[in-house]
């Protein structure tokens, strides 16, 4: 085994600069503390079959994803999040870092499935896939916790 290989972290593509959030905006993040680890890049939304721009969509109460417009885009999120599990366990990664409030993402808050811009305790789809099969979720502004958690396991 190569002694020299970097540790890998699954990583929100929009984290990285990549053109897929919903809404196709480009937003920059500095992740230069992350420069000693392999960064693996995936949209769930976009790798299970959604556009760029698309509208933008919220989990509902009985747990489906609807987007403004009211369609049911469920199974493109579990699409897409079946990837991401799939790439996590091929690649043996045990972290990834997510992008905070998204329905595909969030491993803390998501909007409520109103389209009202309110905030409630909850998960994305990806997310809860992710850490029911072991992977440890941080979200954008916990860099830090995601180093620490990374260093006991090495």
């Amino acid at each position: 085994m190569n002694i020299f290989l970097k540790s890998k972290i699954l990583i929100s593509a929009c984290l990285l600069g990549k053109r897929v959030r919903y809404d196709g905006i480009v937003k920059y993040y500095d992740f230069s503390s992350l420069d000693n680890y392999e960064l693996i890049a995936c949209c769930p939304e976009v790798d299970g079959g959604l556009p760029i721009p698309r509208f933008p969509s919220e989990i509902q109460v009985n747990g489906k994803v609807l987007n403004v417009n009211g369609l049911d885009v469920t199974d493109e999120f579990n699409y897409g999040a079946n990837i991401a599990l799939k790439l996590v366990l091929n690649e043996n990664i045990k972290v990834a870092i997510l992008k905070s409030k998204s329905p595909s993402c969030s491993n803390k808050m998501v909007y409520d499935g109103t389209f009202s811009g309110v905030l409630m305790r909850g998960v994305g789809v990806t997310m809860k896939v992710l850490e029911e099969n072991g992977i440890k979720v941080f979200d954008e502004n916990e860099i830090e916790e995601a180093l620490a958690y990374l260093s006991v396991l090495k």
